[in-house]
């Protein structure tokens, strides 16, 4: 298996003129075996002769100029159709004829430029073929030449549906290529807006809060630790991002065991409680053994909730509830309203776009709205075992 599969790879790194030649030989040798001799394309009903000097110039025109049928398609057309036409009036009938039809269907796949003219040259070229072969034949009937001429026309056109056929799977190539690259344009945003979002907000909000205690030197410690704390996470987070993204840099850095797991839920409410917001957590069930990527779309929910919290309801009393099912996680982060307001509670931003994205494509449902007597509140249910 192997060597068959290093054979073809040798084969295809050939020039496209060197793997063409072989069919060219392959009909040159067929059409001097003794048995297929005078067997070949006939039109116009002339006698068939023997293969002399002129004969041989016939067959290696028909033949020989296949080589080029890929890399110079327009050079073929213009070699082949002439060793046809002294092939059929010399009533050589050579096997080799079969070539003009794939001379034909070639320039139609292949052909760039000039495809239109080269159609009407060689139909024009026919006509006089045609008249001359009926005169010195027998006086076939005017609807033989037609026929074959019928024939070389759909070889024409086999090739124009192989390029086309070819152009449609290259754009189809491209638009994939292109889908893919913007899915994960978005997908690396995502991440980084889930990231540096929650961790930056948190950190502002601290740094806010040390203004007012220059004179509690304590508790500005504490402040200031957990500023440094918060941006020492999300460094973190940052660099093992930049490892999904680029695994292969050199650093030697492991990628496993990069996405944080419900488990670091707790992490995620004391930190945003050090910033200054009352945080009520419960989690309820055990976690399954395999959720895909469930636990971290369950964590980004959470994370940005407490985010959206910081920024436009701060200080209002928040519950967060994680519940683990054998087949869903469920979460749900609310406030009372009792906060100081600083914008839309509810957010429509890329943020929760982006988690309502990442749980459709979970086959989940998520939701974000106000509540009438203030606050608002996010809740979604994702199913567990999905895909990464």
């Amino acid at each position: 298996m192997m060597d068959r599969r290093r054979v073809t790879e040798l084969w295809h790194r050939l020039d496209v003129t060197v793997r063409d030649l072989p069919l060219g030989v392959l009909l040159l040798i067929a059409s001097l075996l003794p048995a297929l001799r005078g067997n070949g394309t006939e039109i116009g009903g002339l006698p068939t002769q023997p293969l002399d000097a002129l004969g041989g110039v016939a067959l290696a025109l028909q033949c020989l100029p296949l080589a080029l049928r890929r890399r110079w398609p327009l050079a073929c057309l213009a070699l082949v159709p002439v060793g046809f036409a002294v092939d059929q009036l010399n009533g050589y009938h050579l096997l080799a004829g079969t070539a003009l039809p794939l001379a034909l269907m070639s320039a139609g796949s292949h052909l760039e430029r000039y495809r239109r003219v080269t159609l009407l040259a060689l139909s024009a070229a026919y006509v006089p073929l045609a008249v001359v072969l009926h005169r010195r034949g027998p006086g076939e009937p005017p609807g033989e030449f037609v026929s074959f001429y019928l024939v070389l026309a759909l070889a024409w056109g086999v090739g124009v549906w192989l390029r086309s056929a070819r152009t449609a799977e290259a754009e189809r190539r491209d638009r994939v290529a292109e889908d893919a690259r913007n899915a994960e344009r978005a997908r690396i945003a995502r991440e980084l807006h889930d990231v540096v979002t929650h961790h930056v907000t948190a950190m502002v909000v601290q740094a806010e809060a040390a203004r007012y205690l220059t004179a509690v030197p304590d508790r500005l410690d504490q402040t200031l630790t957990a500023v440094s704390d918060t941006g020492r996470r999300a460094i973190t987070d940052l660099r093992h991002l930049l490892d999904l993204l680029d695994p292969d840099d050199g650093t030697g850095r492991r990628t496993e065991g990069r996405t944080p797991p419900v488990g670091r839920l707790l992490t995620l409410v004391e930190q945003t409680r050090r910033a200054g917001q009352p945080v009520e957590f419960t989690e309820e069930g055990t976690p399954a053994s395999s959720t895909g990527s469930a636990d971290l779309v369950a964590y980004r929910v959470v994370q940005e909730a407490l985010t959206n919290v910081l920024k436009h309801d701060r200080g209002s009393r928040t519950a967060v509830l994680v519940h683990h099912g054998e087949r869903e996680i469920t979460v749900e982060v609310g406030t009372d309203g009792s906060g100081a307001r600083t914008g839309s509670p509810g957010g429509s931003g890329r943020g929760l776009a982006g988690l309502r994205e990442r749980v459709d494509v979970l086959g989940g449902d998520f939701s974000a709205v106000q509540r009438e007597g203030g606050g608002f509140v996010v809740r979604a249910r994702i199913p567990a075992g999905g895909r990464s």
